[in-house]
């Protein structure tokens, strides 16, 4: 069987480590830089940290293609982890947040998105499935640092 092998996507911001973390620790602060590719967000369990949980739709048309997430590791301010369940429980992905003190103050953020379990199309063509989530991860990165002050 093959496969998916891990992306990730980095940018540095402006904001200091503690401040870029409180920022993605609230789970429903994603929405603003992910709505690109993930609408309809709903959210449950505490506001931000460990148990936050969040729900999305992929942003295509007619899609039903329902992502769950939940916060499952909290390390302040360094890194966060995030589970997603989607494709009716046919995927399930770990996406990882680490952040290390920058130039001038700054913080260096890098998001590493890997498959627990992927679906069979996404299985069929590992590069193609990786060049697919790359794109919106890496704008979603670069949405973030506008939030925060760096584009």
């Amino acid at each position: 069987m093959k496969t998916v092998k891990p992306v990730t996507v980095e940018i540095a911001v402006p904001a200091p480590p503690e401040q870029a973390y409180a920022y993605l620790a609230v789970l429903a602060n994603h929405a603003a830089f992910l709505d690109h590719f993930l609408v309809d967000w709903s959210f449950s369990g505490p506001a931000g940290g460990l148990g936050a949980k969040g729900r999305a739709r992929a942003n295509t048309t007619g899609s039903q293609d329902w992502t769950d997430f939940e916060i499952v590791e909290a390390e302040p301010p360094r890194r966060l982890v995030e589970d997603g369940v989607g494709n009716g429980g046919k995927r399930h992905t770990r996406g990882t947040y680490e952040l290390q003190p920058g130039p001038g103050g700054g913080t260096r953020v890098s998001f590493t998105l890997e498959w627990i379990e992927a679906s069979r199309a996404e299985r069929l063509c590992p590069p193609l499935t990786r060049a697919f989530v790359r794109r919106p991860n890496a704008k979603a990165l670069r949405r973030f640092a506008g939030q925060l002050g760096g584009g």
